[in-house]
């Protein structure tokens, strides 16, 4: 399966105080939308997806009803968060 550069950036390093827009799959207008939910860094997303136990089918609908995000936007966002804690947690 083929990343984006994004995907690669984000999953390469820390977390820090990245902003949600830095998530593959999450754009511009899906970010903001996240962020006036009260999702404004990374973080706050990882953390919805420990909530949810890393389960994929339950984050992809939050996604979904959060912020309107389509299958492949949610399914580039889970691929890639799930990398990172494999990676960092």
């Amino acid at each position: 399966m083929s990343t984006s550069q994004k995907h690669r950036n984000f999953v390469a390093e820390p977390m820090g105080e990245k902003s949600v827009k830095c998530l593959a799959g999450i754009g511009e207008a899906l970010g903001q939308r996240l962020e006036n939910q009260g999702f404004q860094k990374a973080s706050a997303v990882l953390g919805q997806y420990l909530v949810l136990n890393k389960d994929e089918g339950m984050f992809k609908e939050w996604l979904s009803d959060t912020c309107q995000a389509n299958s492949k936007q949610s399914s580039d966002c889970h691929t890639c968060l799930r990398e990172w804690s494999d990676a960092f947690l």
